[in-house]
């Protein structure tokens, strides 16, 4: 069976998206209340779900042992706080990271693929993906030919993707549908499906450089994707909202949202992450003032 008659249909049968009904259904995650108990609980299972990132051109080995030591150091004088799910580098940095991260269970992401515009031809960003993952990656995050598939080149696009999953050997995929470029909630959706049906480990709402980045009528059109994917095929499949997420408050929501779209199974690391540095100090701050009674200083937080 040729790629187009395995994707095409599927692509066909993608429903249309209720921009309306999505807007009110978010709008309802936004005003549940947490109760104390439950807050402190939520705050410890979102930062258990970051991915702490660095992905910039100034980016050096120093730069990335730091941001590794705060990843096993989050706030030494919180008790029981959990570490972050994974630290994301630009594939030279990985081996850095590797080291920096021994005897920890913290994984090594990489991005790949040409990041952040995956405008390169389908070998360099191969070749791209076996170097990162032969540097000790855990996780490649990809990103999709946004302009394939806004011209409905939907199996050259599915092709990558699949070639890029072969590519990872035991490393899990994320890929970057990068949707402040996709135009439209029906676009989110169409890539989704077609990202899921390739191999995709997880779906992820962006690269952090476009604005913009991940929003939650996004989100939850994504999440709505996995649960029909997962009904019509029995394969659990991952998300990441990355972009734009910094407030503690925000986590709640979108806590909130994945545990009444798709239950209980995916309230865990392995299946849904923050691409959101600066959300860490923001639910550190948090903990301790649930606990002390007041915020502390922000002197008492690394800055990235």
């Amino acid at each position: 069976m040729t790629t187009s008659e395995l994707i095409l249909p599927a692509m066909a049968s993608v429903t249309r998206v209720d921009t309306v009904g999505v807007e009110e259904r978010v709008g309802r995650f936004q005003t549940r209340s947490i109760k104390r108990d439950s807050k402190v609980t939520a705050l410890k299972l979102a930062l258990s779900m970051i991915d702490l990132t660095t992905l910039e051109g100034r980016d050096t080995d120093g730069k990335v042992r730091q941001l590794c030591y705060k990843a096993r150091h989050l706030h030494d004088a919180l008790p029981d706080i959990p570490h972050v799910a994974a630290i994301c580098v630009y594939p030279t940095l990985v081996g850095v990271a590797r080291r920096a991260l021994e005897g920890s269970r913290i994984n090594v992401a990489s991005v790949a693929t040409a990041f952040p515009s995956g405008q390169s031809s389908k070998k360099v960003k191969i070749d791209d993906t076996r170097f990162a993952v032969s540097e000790g990656a855990d996780e490649v995050d990809m990103v999709i030919s946004r302009g394939a598939f806004l011209e409905g080149e939907y199996a050259a696009v599915f092709d990558e993707i699949a070639e890029v999953k072969g590519a990872c050997g035991e490393a899990r995929l994320k890929v970057i549908l990068e949707t402040g470029e996709l135009g439209t909630l029906d676009n989110v959706r169409r890539a989704s499906v077609l990202a899921m049906h390739a191999g995709a480990d997880f779906i992820k709402t962006s690269t952090g450089k476009v604005e913009p980045a991940a929003t939650m009528p996004v989100s939850f059109v994504m999440l709505q994707a996995i649960r029909d994917y997962f009904y019509a095929t029995g394969r659990m499949v991952g998300m990441k909202p990355a972009g734009g997420i910094a407030r503690a408050k925000q986590s709640w929501h979108y806590l909130v949202m994945l545990r009444e779209t798709l239950g209980q199974a995916w309230m865990t690391s392995d299946w849904f992450r923050f691409g959101a540095s600066r959300l860490a100090n923001d639910i550190l701050m948090q903990i301790a003032k649930e606990r002390d009674g007041v915020y502390q200083s922000i002197d008492y937080f690394s800055m990235d």
